[in-house]
């Protein structure tokens, strides 16, 4: 019993510093703010409070999963060396251990409660939506966004993925689009979304984000991006030929960026009429208001 004992905090000090030392290199290789970059350990650097919980909890998963993987390797390979035929070749009889059987119900159910305890209550705050400062309506179609700001207007328009030859040497390959979702910062957003056709699923990982987006049913998540910036993210559902071409771009402004950009579009003609020309690519809000690219 000593001996597995000994085993047993052995496996926990080498879960631990496994667990810390991926984590770290994480760390050293996190996505560029908003996006992912090449080689990416990690998760996106977090810009909402969620998505800070989000990855705090992943952090936290890890270390249980690297000392059970731990624990569980060495049992296994001391089972391989202790009781193996030619080490002990007249086996034991012994059918029931009552302490150990006790043990191995009582301690993964205790385990499953001090993940289960924090995992349904980000759940709950992910799902609970608190009084939005804005609502934005994100409509899916084949393939590219549209975007409508129902408290600030009857203005909608489209954004479609840039091709090479109009994209900016800055502006990320297969995410840029003409035009960008602005908000406001530390503003909770509401975001509505819905189907056109097929379904599709509005993604931003650094806000910890993801809803599918269903023909005929409105579903609501939310955000309150604390940093300004640009946020990137995709469609995460499989919704046709041109899935992988459908990013979704977020623009995080200042509030009074946010209202200059709100006046500018509600005086567009072609954002006027809901479901702009998807032909014609239109303006681009940036932080000092739309511009044309």
């Amino acid at each position: 019993m000593l001996g597995f004992k000994r085993l047993a905090a052995a496996a926990v000090v080498i879960g631990a510093l496994v667990g810390g030392a991926l984590l770290a290199g994480g760390e050293a290789a996190l996505a560029a703010f908003g996006q992912a970059t090449p080689w990416q350990l990690g998760m996106q650097d977090a810009a909402t409070p969620i998505m800070e919980e989000i990855t705090a909890f992943h952090d936290y998963l890890l270390y249980w999963i690297t000392a059970i993987a731990g624990f569980v390797l060495i049992l296994l390979v001391m089972v391989m060396v202790r009781f193996n035929a030619r080490a002990n070749p007249t086996p034991s009889r012994v059918t029931h251990n009552t302490l150990l059987e006790v043990a191995w119900t009582v301690v993964p159910i205790m385990i499953l409660v001090l993940i289960g305890v924090p995992s349904f209550r980000l759940l709950f705050k992910q799902l609970t939506i608190p009084p939005a400062d804005l609502t934005v309506k994100a409509t899916g179609k084949q393939w590219y966004w549209s975007y409508s700001y129902p408290d600030n207007g009857k203005f909608e328009f489209d954004s479609l993925m840039l091709q090479d030859k109009d994209r900016k040497a800055e502006q990320p390959r297969l995410l840029a689009v003409d035009n960008e979702m602005v908000v406001p910062v530390n503003k909770v957003v509401r975001v509505q979304t819905i189907g056109a056709d097929v379904i599709h699923s509005f993604a931003v990982p650094s806000f910890g984000i993801r809803i599918d987006a269903i023909p005929g049913r409105l579903n609501e998540t939310w955000f309150k991006a604390t940093r300004e910036g640009m946020y990137y993210g995709q469609c995460s559902e499989l919704c046709g030929r041109d899935h992988a071409f459908m990013p979704i771009a977020v623009r995080v402004v200042s509030e009074q960026a946010f209202r200059e950009w709100v006046d500018a579009a509600n005086n567009r003609p072609e954002w006027k009429a809901a479901g702009a020309d998807r032909a014609t690519p239109t303006a681009v809000a940036d932080a000092n208001g739309p511009t044309d690219r």
